[in-house]
C-alpha cells in the first residue's frame, strides 16, 4: 500500500477526508515511484463464468493505483470480485458505449488518459494507448472526470488541478487520438479549496452545440461552444463563456440534463444542494428555477455532497451526501420536472464518493470511499425508492464505477447525464 493509503480502521470514527487538492499534491510527488511500471501485457483477472454471463464493473480507486474488476449478475443481483486487472492511476474510469475499451484519468502530474483493451471472458485489461491533456504539466495534476461524447467520437475531460476542460478525440475503435481542444477556465471562490478555477465535470447539451462545465473552484457553470464535427470546445463569446453562477462558496460538481433537454439540474459539493435550472438552446443560457437540500433538515456541521443521476424516464434524480454518508431520491414533476424529496437511505459504507445506476435501471452500485466497499441496491421503477440488498464487494478506497454490459451491448459510465 502506498505511501497515500488512509481508512478508518475496525470501530473508529469515519475520519475527515483530505481534499481532493490536498491529496493530489501528494500523490503528483509520490505517484512515479509508488506505481509499478505499466506493461503491454494483459493484466491478469479471474475467469468469468462458463459463457461469460453478466456484466462487467470497473472500479477506480482513489490513491491506490489500480482498477479492479467485478462480474455482475444483474438477473440474481450477485457480484463476484475480480481484484485489480490493471496497476495504474485512477482518479475516474469510464467506458466507450459500444467498443470493449475502458478510459482510465489520471490523478498523476500531467494530465493523463490511458485506454485499455477490455477481454470480455475475463475482464482482464490490455492497454493500448496514452495521452497527456496538459502542453505544460501542473504542479499538482488529476483529472475530476473523463466521459465519451454522445457520438463517442472524443472524450470530454475535466481536469481539476489545471483549471482546463479539454477534449480528446477517439477513431472508431475507440483508440485515442491527439487533444482536440482544451480551454483555461477563470475565477475563484470563498473556501481555502476555491483558490482558481477547478472543473467537476463537462457534459454536451442534447443539441450538441454547446458543452457544460461544472467548476468546483470558480462557483460558475461556463458555457461553451461545442462543435459535435471537430469535438472542439471554444469560448463563444469575444470576452470568455457564457456562465450560470452560484452562490460563493457553494462548488459545483456534477451535472446531468432531464430527457426533456430543457431542464438541467445541477449538484453544488460544498453547500450539499441540488438545483433545478432552466437550459435555453438557443441563447446557450441557464436560468435558476428551484434549490433543494440533500442534507437531513437541522444539520449542523461539514457539508459534502458528491454524486448525480438521473433515471432514464427523467421520473427521479439520485444524489449522494459524504457527509451525512446518505443516498438522497427526488421525484420529479411530471409537468415543471422541479423536485420533491422521496428519500433517504444511509449509503451501506461510509463517504459514498459515486455511484452509478445500471444501464438496466433496477440496480444501483454504490463507491464507498472511506469503508472500502461497492454496495448493491435495488431500484424501483415505480416509486424510485432504493432497497439495500445487503450484497457489497471490498475494494480499496473505490472512487468511481464504469460499465462493460454484455457482448457488444452499450456500457456506460458513472455520471451518466
Amino acid at each position: 500500500m502506498n505511501a497515500l493509503a488512509h481508512g478508518p480502521q475496525s470501530g473508529d470514527r469515519p475520519r475527515r477526508r483530505p481534499s481532493r487538492r490536498t491529496v493530489l499534491a501528494a500523490l503528483a510527488t509520490s505517484v512515479a515511484t509508488a506505481l509499478p511500471p505499466l506493461s503491454a501485457a494483459p493484466a491478469a483477472a479471474a475467469p468469468g463464468p462458463p459463457g461469460r454471463t453478466g456484466d462487467l464493473l470497473y472500479v477506480g480507486t482513489w490513491g491506490q493505483g489500480q482498477v479492479h474488476a467485478v462480474r455482475f449478475d444483474p438477473g440474481h443481483g450477485t457480484m463476484t470480485p475480480l481484484g485489480a486487472v490493471a496497476q495504474v492511476s485512477a482518479g475516474w474510469v469510464a467506458t466507450h458505449p459500444t467498443r470493449p475499451v475502458l478510459y482510465v484519468a489520471g490523478a498523476e502530474q500531467g494530465g493523463f488518459v490511458r485506454a485499455f483493451r477490455i477481454d470480455d471472458t475475463s475482464g482482464a485489461l490490455r492497454e493500448i494507448g496514452e495521452v497527456q491533456t496538459e502542453p505544460t504539466p501542473t504542479g499538482s495534476g488529476g483529472l475530476s472526470f473523463i466521459g465519451p461524447a454522445p457520438d463517442a467520437g472524443a472524450l470530454l475531460v475535466a481536469d481539476f488541478a489545471a483549471g482546463a476542460a479539454a477534449t480528446v478525440a477517439l477513431d472508431t475503435a475507440g483508440r485515442l487520438g491527439a487533444v482536440a481542444s482544451r480551454v483555461r477556465e477563470t475565477g475563484s471562490g470563498p473556501s481555502p479549496r476555491q483558490t482558481g478555477p477547478h472543473p467537476h465535470h463537462v457534459v454536451v447539451a442534447p443539441h450538441r452545440g454547446h458543452a457544460l462545465v461544472a467548476d468546483f473552484g470558480a462557483d460558475r457553470v461556463f458555457v461553451h461552444d461545442y462543435d459535435p464535427d471537430t469535438h472542439r470546445l471554444s469560448a463563444g463569446a469575444p470576452d470568455g463563456p457564457a456562465g450560470y453562477p452560484t452562490a460563493p462558496g457553494s462548488g459545483p460538481r456534477r451535472l446531468a440534463f432531464h430527457p426533456d433537454g430543457r431542464t438541467v439540474y445541477l449538484l453544488n459539493e460544498l453547500t450539499a444542494d441540488l438545483q433545478a435550472l432552466h437550459w435555453d438552446a438557443v441563447r446557450g443560457e441557464l436560468t435558476h428555477r428551484q434549490t433543494v437540500s440533500t442534507n437531513t433538515p437541522g444539520h449542523t456541521g461539514a457539508t459534502s455532497a458528491a454524486e448525480l443521476a438521473v433515471s432514464r424516464d427523467g421520473r427521479h434524480v439520485y444524489t449522494s451526501n459524504r457527509a451525512e454518508n446518505t443516498l438522497v431520491v427526488f421525484a420529479t414533476d411530471p409537468a415543471t420536472h422541479l423536485l420533491t424529496e422521496v428519500q433517504r437511505v444511509p449509503c451501506g459504507g461510509v463517504t459514498p464518493w459515486s455511484f452509478a445506476l445500471h444501464p438496466g435501471g433496477r440496480w444501483l452500485f454504490v463507491a464507498n470511499e472511506a469503508s472500502g466497499t461497492v454496495n448493491l441496491f435495488r431500484v424501483s421503477p415505480a416509486s424510485g425508492h432504493l432497497t439495500d440488498t445487503g450484497t457489497s464487494v471490498a475494494v480499496p478506497f473505490p472512487d468511481s464505477i464504469a460499465f462493460r454490459v454484455g457482448t457488444g451491448t452499450p456500457g456506460a459510465g458513472a455520471a451518466r447525464s
